[in-house]
């Protein structure tokens, strides 16, 4: 084995330790909705995501992943420490927000992690500006997306279910809202999953381990399991927020949320755009709980998240910097 592999080693535990903490801190992401319309109990709930997730590492690629190993941070400066510091900056923001129940997003945190490392070491020049436009673009399209899908699917189901009775209609969409938030955990696992798959890939072409950036299948199937578990654990303190405190969800507004939350992480995947799926499902509940009245909508919680999204990057970024030079002592 070559010199450094207790090191890569080392550094890819660490990554699938953030992956796993991403599927916790995010779980809520994918559970808010079902559970707090009551269709599934938190227990089945996390099951049925964890399984979705772990599936989409047979369903979507690695465009994600490619985006954000090789397009945002420059190869050439990238060193095993660089990433180490990334990866400590993004698990402690991660860890901060958990524990305050903020639902900001992980995927933000690894982007400014792994930045604030770069630029900890070879100053800003460590950054490919052009593939930032995409990421930093839908940190607003994302939720406005989901904003804009939420309420239309809404909009459209209430006009098209208008006559139907209540207890049919409830009775219908538990059943769909199965489908829905199983196509939202596949989506999230998808995109979010990827993120970590590009960090890992890019250690080992900047290890000399791999030639070319392609994703090896181990990697994937670590990664997509490391989230997968991560869900099954479950972040309950952030289920509150994301279920009960934006607004008030039955099962066909839950249904419009997840679908609306699926149908942008699919195609943001597809296309290869790492974005955040906290900012998407949370636009899609504002866009269902907007069309019965804009008061429906907690703007105030709606605010702090914002402001909670804002901050995301660079806070990451400042703790990896500063762990990035506590890790010189070591290397």
């Amino acid at each position: 084995m070559p010199i450094d592999a207790p090191l890569i080693i080392l550094i890819i535990l660490v990554a699938l330790v953030f992956d796993f903490l991403n599927g916790f801190h995010d779980a809520a992401n994918s559970i808010a909705t079902v559970v707090s319309t009551r269709v599934l109990s938190p227990q089945k709930a996390v099951v049925w995501a964890a399984f979705f997730n772990f599936a989409a590492a047979f369903l979507l690629g690695t465009h994600v992943a490619k985006t954000v190993g090789k397009g945002m941070v420059d190869l050439s400066v990238v060193t095993p420490e660089v990433i180490l510091a990334g990866l400590v900056g993004a698990i402690v923001w991660n860890l901060i927000t958990w524990y305050y129940g903020i639902p900001v997003s992980s995927s933000h945190a690894l982007w400014g992690g792994y930045a604030g490392a770069a630029v900890a070491k070879a100053g800003p020049t460590a950054i490919i500006a052009s593939g930032w436009v995409a990421p930093l673009l839908f940190i607003v399209l994302a939720p406005l997306i989901g904003l804009i899908l939420g309420f239309t699917l809404m909009a459209s189901i209430t006009w098209l279910f208008r006559r139907w009775n209540p207890f049919r209609l409830d009775r219908l969409f538990r059943r769909l809202q199965l489908l829905s938030a199983g196509l939202y955990s596949l989506g999230h696992g998808g995109n979010d999953a990827q993120k970590t798959m590009g960090i890992i890939t890019g250690l080992l072409v900047t290890a000399g381990h791999l030639k070319t950036f392609e994703v090896p299948i181990w990697v994937e199937i670590l990664c997509y399991a490391a989230i997968a578990l991560g869900t099954l654990f479950g972040g309950w303190r952030i289920v509150k927020t994301m279920g009960t405190k934006i607004t008030k969800l039955q099962p066909f507004g839950g249904f419009c949320a997840e679908s609306a939350g699926a149908i942008t992480l699919f195609w943001a995947t597809g296309a290869g755009i790492p974005v955040s799926t906290t900012h998407t499902i949370t636009g899609a509940i504002m866009g269902v709980g907007a069309t019965r009245r804009l008061s429906a909508v907690k703007w105030g919680v709606a605010g702090r998240i914002v402001w909670a999204w804002v901050l995301t990057i660079p806070l990451a970024a400042a703790m990896s910097a500063i762990s990035y030079f506590a890790l010189r002592r070591f290397f």
